[in-house]
């Protein structure tokens, strides 16, 4: 079975609008959208018209929607497998520094209850406004409280400064995130040693040593020669067209509601560049292979701890938790909620 690519465009996050592709178009299904803020604009015209949607980038999880998968990586895989090793490593004295909007918001949450539950202290939380891009006085506050662990989930052009300025500044501590180095290649644009010891829970980085990712970097090479770097969003792409693939292929057709139907059925395994990929129909999110990526002095990347991990959180929590295979008399709130750690 062969498939066409029916229009591909590119919106801007402002002005965000999917309704001419859902009702003039008439897609079989949608792969898109970066930043949280878009697929939040995304979500409502989707469930509105029950269309198929993948959201294919790593993000602060707990969407728990009829209609949507989302295929990257989430805060209970990449928090809850990397945090415990570094503050064994390290120490249990946090400081959080997140960008002011949902993403940043919800992971420090998460940072919370992750912390909570290994024993850590988060000494301090600052929630940076977007288009802040003078770090002195938070690097200051940082010195004073001499954090083991410092915890930066900045994004945007403006926030890649503070990494710079923490190093003018003579800040020396190891730093943990979910969203650098395996989506926006930082390693690799920032000067060295902006990154030193920076550790990231990653499902897939360009650098992955398997023979198998490096058949899929040199064919992406091969086909985008000028490519910068081949990140996560080109790898959850590509794996999440062929958990597509093989749904079409199980139920002979591109219906939505067949497709929809049988994505509930029963979990679908593909071999990523990661390594292997199943859908938990339960939460509409994958199980994904997660490594602890390091950038050293000179932003070499080294990998350690790679685990198989489930989405497990949805399932859990809120009570009775996110089953999507059991929609049947849910509410429609119920059915495109996007939940957030309690108590935190």
């Amino acid at each position: 079975m062969s498939f066409e690519v029916v229009v591909e465009v590119v919106l801007d996050d402002a002005g965000l609008d999917d309704r001419p592709l859902i009702v003039g178009v008439d897609v079989d299904v949608l792969f898109g959208g970066f930043a949280s803020s878009s697929r939040e604009a995304i979500r409502p015209i989707v469930d509105e018209n029950q269309q198929l949607y993948f959201y294919t980038n790593q993000y602060e999880g707990g969407v728990c929607d009829t209609y949507t998968w989302c295929t990257g990586a989430v805060p209970e895989q990449q928090i809850s497998t990397t945090l415990e090793f570094l503050t064994n490593e390290f120490g249990n004295d946090i400081y959080t520094i997140a960008a002011d909007y949902n993403f940043g918001q919800i992971t420090a949450a998460w940072y919370r209850k992750i912390a909570d539950e290994v024993g850590a202290n988060i000494m301090e939380e600052e929630f940076i406004p977007l288009d802040v891009s003078q770090f002195g006085s938070t690097i200051n506050r940082i010195q004073e409280a001499d954090p083991d662990l410092l915890v930066t989930l900045l994004v945007g052009s403006n926030h890649a400064s503070f990494y710079d300025q923490k190093n003018a500044a003579g800040l020396d501590v190891p730093m943990s995130t979910t969203v650098n180095m395996a989506q926006g290649y930082e390693h690799l644009r920032f000067d060295p040693p902006a990154l030193t010891d920076m550790y990231v829970g990653v499902n897939y980085m360009q650098e992955i040593p398997t023979d198998q990712n490096q058949t899929f970097v040199d064919g992406y090479y091969e086909r985008w020669p000028d490519a910068d770097y081949v990140g996560q969003m080109a790898q959850n792409s590509y794996f999440t067209t062929y958990l597509y693939k093989q749904a079409v292929e199980r139920v002979g057709t591109t219906d939505q509601d067949e497709i929809l139907a049988t994505l509930d059925e029963e979990p679908i395994t593909v071999e990523a560049p990661e390594g292997t990929v199943t859908t938990d129909p339960e939460t509409h999110h994958v199980t994904h292979q997660i490594r602890l990526a390091r950038a050293d002095e000179n932003h070499e990347i080294s990998f350690q701890n790679q685990q198989a991990v489930e989405p497990y959180w949805l399932r859990e929590t809120p009570y009775p938790g996110c089953d999507l295979t059991e929609t049947t008399g849910a509410s429609e709130d119920e059915e495109m909620t996007q939940y957030e750690p309690e108590g935190v």
